[in-house]
């Protein structure tokens, strides 16, 4: 494995992937930060910045930042060239995802780490159906909200090299995120399984009228001593992704209930999305 190339490149300059130049440029190292929007990308510089100034100090350490150089798509191969890790933060939609995994595939060399931070698909659901040249050097790198919360999920599939997953274990730890081995490929890797099953729960107990949201989130909140409480959450997430997670671990598992689902989407169409839409659970005033 060429341990030479320091750069990391990554696709999508959103929140996450702003979020991610961030953390992997903490060591010095150069990030490439690719995206077709050149707003965006301003924004994501400006985000990054924001960052270092706000975090510098709470370290209370001297960091020698690495550049970020932001990108556009046509420099992705001259990008990939440089880099030990190339990490997709696309949307999420697997069709995306598989077209961004096929062409990575051809323009970077066999000693490259491709990862995906989706959190929805498996790395082993992404490659699935695909005619790849080095389907070994491909894994999931699923991040949450770093730096505030430091856990990455670190899944192969069942081609992934064991280098790879040793490289990424190593690598996450030294650049200041918490690594978890997934030891099998797992729909929800290991906390979001854990969480999904709180969350069904929660709208089960709703869709029974066994409490309101209100109850189920102050009870939560007494109990486990959690800032938010589940409903809270599913808001800030947006209750249409929250459905669409759900239905896509009804697509692989069998048992899961149908009345979540069914809870959700009376609320959906009521256009009731949580924040983002201004009410879900609750009120959050007028949103454009």
């Amino acid at each position: 494995m060429d341990k030479t190339r320091k750069a990391v490149t990554i696709l999508g300059g959103g929140t996450q992937g702003t979020r991610l130049a961030f953390m992997w440029t903490r060591k010095g190292r150069p990030v490439y930060l690719v995206d077709q929007n050149e707003q965006q990308l301003l924004r994501a510089r400006k985000g990054i910045d924001d960052l270092r100034s706000q975090l510098q100090s709470l370290w209370a350490t001297s960091t020698h930042w690495g550049e970020v150089i932001t990108t556009p798509p046509k420099e992705l191969e001259q990008a990939a060239s440089k880099s030990w890790l190339v990490l997709e933060c696309v949307p999420e939609s697997l069709k995306l995802k598989r077209s961004v995994v096929q062409e990575l595939d051809q323009i970077s060399s066999p000693e490259t780490i491709v990862a995906s931070n989706s959190s929805s698909y498996t790395i082993e659901e992404i490659l699935e159906g695909q005619k790849l040249k080095y389907d070994d050097r491909f894994a999931s790198l699923h991040s949450y909200w770093p730096p505030e919360t430091s856990a990455i999920e670190v899944m192969g599939s069942s081609q992934t090299r064991p280098e790879i997953i040793t490289r990424l274990m190593e690598e996450t730890k030294k650049h200041g995120f918490s690594p978890f081995h997934v030891r099998k490929t797992s729909t929800g890797y290991i906390y979001n399984r854990i969480w999904a099953a709180i969350k069904r729960e929660a709208l089960l107990t709703l869709s029974e009228g066994v409490a309101t949201p209100e109850e189920i989130d102050a009870i939560f909140k007494d109990v486990l001593k959690t800032p938010k409480g589940p409903c809270e959450q599913m808001d800030v997430v947006g209750l249409d992704v929250v459905r669409d997670i759900e239905q896509h671990y009804a697509d692989v598992r069998t048992g899961i209930p149908e009345q979540p689902r069914t809870y959700l989407q009376g609320m959906i169409d009521q256009g009731r999305l949580g924040v983002k839409s201004g009410s879900g659970f609750y009120h959050y005033g007028d949103k454009k």
